[in-house]
């Protein structure tokens, strides 16, 4: 058996008149997350965690913000596209490790439902997601309630020669 480990992360700034989406699930907020899609930062982080485990690059290579095709793009459709670029490849998701930080609002109530949603996508059990939630103790960007960060680990398991 080949095992490979990734690692992602990415920050989006919140800003007015967005909708606040994490893990595929939208959050009631009064900010939400500025990007050229709809700028899930949990499951942005999870895409390149994948990518990286292959040496695949990032999802910016995939879905560049230059075309307009992924403007306001659901992060749950990308997710499945990487998804299928990685059994392509013969791999298959052992586990998924992640944190959301962010100040406000509080992640903890909406870990079940991201699990939920993610696992489904990615035809995992729920319990091969996990998603943590932690604060930035007030420092940095994020500290400052200006974004909301993600970072993920994932193992990914082959049972062929590459």
């Amino acid at each position: 058996m080949n095992i490979r480990i990734g690692n992602g992360y990415d920050i989006h700034r919140l800003v007015v008149n967005r909708p606040l989406i994490l893990g595929g699930v939208e959050i009631h907020h009064e900010l939400g997350l500025l990007g050229h899609s709809d700028a899930d930062v949990l499951t942005h982080a999870i895409m390149d965690a994948m990518l990286g485990a292959l040496s695949l690059g990032d999802i910016g290579h995939y879905f560049p913000p230059t075309d307009s095709q992924w403007a306001g793009a659901d992060s749950v459709v990308l997710l499945t596209n990487v998804h299928q670029l990685v059994q392509d490849r013969g791999w298959q998701i052992s586990n998924i490790d992640s944190v959301v930080v962010a100040e406000r609002p509080k992640v903890k109530p909406h870990i079940q439902t991201m699990r939920a949603k993610l696992s489904s996508v990615l035809e995992l059990e729920p319990d091969q997601v996990s998603i943590k939630a932690t604060t930035n103790e007030k420092l940095g960007p994020v500290g400052r309630e200006e974004g909301i960060a993600a970072y993920a680990t994932v193992l990914l398991l082959s049972h062929t020669p590459n």
